[in-house]
């Protein structure tokens, strides 16, 4: 191996522990996840119920359904978002840490919860596709789970306002302001 080669594998490894220990570094603790989560959860149930009332008094057949579905996104995606914010403020200002907080909260809430909706919807219509495994059901798969994170994006992130938005901002607020010291 040559010189500019063996320097450019060194590189690559260097990344790699710096990666590493920065992701080390950005792990949420135990109580923070054990408490977060759940709070987390509770706020977008809670998002989702007062949405719903404000437009139709909450009368729907589905409510518990809905407010299953958001409490569990929020839930499942805390871990993730905490993770990446923290991974992605680290060592940077306030500004950034709030930013990064919001973003990943937003994201990572959305994403998770959209795709929880898509597996519950391909539960559904698994009945009518063809044979696990083949050619026919990867393109139902594919199809279905598409469109039900696109109806979710389209239909369900409105219950995400008004209330999810102002939870979203003091959340993000809360955590820039615990962010640990030797990650400031």
């Amino acid at each position: 191996m040559s010189a500019p080669e063996h320097a450019a594998t060194d590189g690559q490894h260097g990344l790699t522990r710096k990666i590493a220990q920065r992701l080390r570094l950005a792990l949420p603790g135990l109580w923070e996840l054990v408490l977060g989560a759940p709070l987390w959860g509770l706020m977008m149930a809670g998002s989702a119920l007062v949405a719903l009332y404000l437009r139709n008094g909450a009368e729907t057949f589905h409510l518990k359904s809905i407010l299953i579905l958001f409490f569990c996104g929020g839930v499942a995606s805390w871990p993730f978002a905490l993770l990446l914010g923290r991974f992605g403020a680290m060592g940077r200002g306030r500004e950034t840490h709030f930013a990064a907080f919001f973003l990943c909260l937003t994201l990572c809430t959305i994403a998770v919860t959209a795709v929880l909706f898509a597996l519950d919807y391909r539960i559904f219509y698994a009945r009518w596709h063809a044979p696990f495994g083949t050619g026919t059901w990867a393109y139902q798969f594919t199809f279905t789970s598409a469109s039900a994170i696109y109806q979710f994006i389209v239909m369900g992130i409105r219950l995400y306002l008004p209330l999810g938005f102002a939870a979203l901002a003091l959340t993000s607020l809360w955590l820039t302001c615990r962010m640990p010291k030797q990650q400031r």
